[in-house]
C-alpha cells in the first residue's frame, strides 16, 4: 500500500522528545509510545482553555469547541456528524481533539497545516460557530478579564484572531493521553496486556494495519483512500484529500485517524457509519486489506485496540470571565 504523506508530523510545542535512555527501553515496535506533555507556558495554556470552553466565540453564545471535541467523551462527541447553529447537521464526523498534535495535519482532509490554523476554522464556519473572526474578538475584546488575560500572555491588550488560535492551539497541544496499558507493554512492561490483547496486537501488524496506523499517534501521519479493494459504499458527499489538491487522484483520500483512545471515539469513519469497533474492523479488514476477519479475530483486534485508552486530560475546570455592559449580546435564533 502506498503511504502518501504530507510532511513530517507536527511536533508538539510542549515537548514531546523523550531522553535517550527513555528510548532504550521501548521495545522496537511500529508504534511507539506517547509521552505526558511539558508545558512550557502556563498562562498561555490556561488562556486557551478558557477559550476553548467559551461557548461566547459561537453566534448562538452556545457552542464551544468542546462542544464537538467533548473532552469528557473522548475529545470527540459521539454523534455520526456534529451539530451547528440552529442545529444544522453536519457535512462530517467530528475527530478527536485528543492526540491531534501529533498529526500531519488536521481535518479529515488536511486543509489546515495546524492546530493553530485549525482552530480558527468552526468560528468562521456558518455551518458550526456561525460567527465571524471579527465579531469573535469584538466579543472578547469587549470582556475586561480577558482584555488583562491577554496583556499579561501576549505584552498587549490589543486582542486579535491570530492570538486567539494561538491559545487555544497551545491548549491542544497539552492534551495527549500518555501511560495506556499499550505503552506500559512498549516500554516493558511484560504483564501489561493479556494474551488475546497481544494475539491481537500480532493480528493487526501481521494483516498490515500497521502500514498507516503507526507512530506514537497510531495514525494522523498520512493520507489514504477509503475504499482500496472495495469500493466504500457511503452517502456523504466528503470529497477527501481533492477537495484540498483539487486532483482526481486524491477523490476520497482521507487522513487516517488515530487509534489512540478509539473505544471512546466511536461512531467510525468519516462519515461516522460504524457505529462499533466490530463493525470498523471487519469493514477495514474487507475494504483495504482483502480479508474476511473471523469473529474470533474481530474479538482479538478490538481486544488490542481498547489498551490504546491512555490517561484522560485531568484539569480544573475554567472560570469564565464575566461579559461587561458592551459585550455585544449572543443570537441564539438568529437563522441567518
Amino acid at each position: 500500500m502506498q503511504i502518501k504523506t504530507l510532511g513530517v508530523a507536527v511536533a508538539l510545542a510542549v515537548t514531546s522528545v523523550g531522553s535517550s535512555a527513555w528510548a532504550a527501553n521501548v521495545r522496537d515496535e511500529p508504534i511507539q509510545p506517547i509521552q505526558p506533555a511539558k508545558v512550557t507556558n502556563p498562562a498561555k495554556v490556561e488562556l486557551g482553555k478558557k477559550l476553548f470552553f467559551d461557548p461566547r466565540l459561537s453566534r448562538s453564545g452556545f457552542i464551544s469547541c468542546n462542544s464537538c471535541h467533548n473532552l469528557s467523551m473522548g475529545g470527540s462527541d459521539n454523534l455520526r456528524t456534529s451539530i451547528g447553529h440552529n442545529w444544522q447537521e453536519g457535512p462530517i464526523n467530528s475527530p478527536t481533539v485528543l492526540n491531534s498534535s501529533l498529526a500531519v495535519a488536521q481535518f479529515w482532509d488536511g486543509r489546515a497545516k495546524d492546530l493553530k490554523e485549525q482552530a480558527g476554522g468552526p468560528i468562521a464556519n456558518p455551518g458550526e460557530m456561525a460567527f465571524t473572526h471579527d465579531l469573535a474578538v469584538d466579543v472578547l475584546q469587549s470582556i475586561p478579564g480577558y482584555v488583562a488575560e491577554f496583556k499579561s500572555v501576549f505584552g498587549s491588550s490589543r486582542i486579535d484572531i491570530d492570538k486567539v488560535t494561538s491559545a487555544i492551539a497551545a491548549f491542544e497541544e497539552t492534551l495527549v493521553t500518555p501511560n495506556s496499558a499499550f505503552d506500559k507493554w512498549l516500554q516493558g512492561d511484560d504483564k501489561a496486556l493479556n494474551s488475546r490483547e497481544l494475539a491481537g496486537y500480532k493480528l493487526f501488524k501481521e494483516s498490515g494495519c500497521v502500514a498507516c496506523h503507526n507512530g506514537p499517534a497510531v495514525g494522523g501521519s498520512s493520507f489514504q483512500k477509503m475504499g482500496v479493494v472495495e469500493p466504500y459504499k457511503t452517502q456523504s458527499g466528503a470529497e477527501g484529500r481533492a477537495a484540498v489538491t483539487g486532483k482526481d487522484e486524491d477523490r476520497f483520500n482521507f487522513k487516517v485517524p488515530t487509534l489512540r483512545n478509539v473505544e471512546l471515539t466511536y461512531p467510525y469513519f468519516h462519515d461516522g457509519q460504524a457505529q462499533t469497533l466490530e463493525e470498523a474492523v471487519d469493514t477495514m479488514g474487507r475494504l483495504q486489506l482483502g480479508r474476511k476477519y473471523s469473529s474470533e479475530e474481530i474479538g482479538q483486534i478490538v481486544a488490542f485496540l481498547k489498551t490504546l485508552t491512555g490517561d484522560q486530560p485531568s484539569f480544573t475546570m475554567p472560570l469564565l470571565p464575566p461579559s461587561s455592559n458592551e459585550t455585544p449580546k449572543p443570537k441564539p435564533f438568529d437563522r441567518r
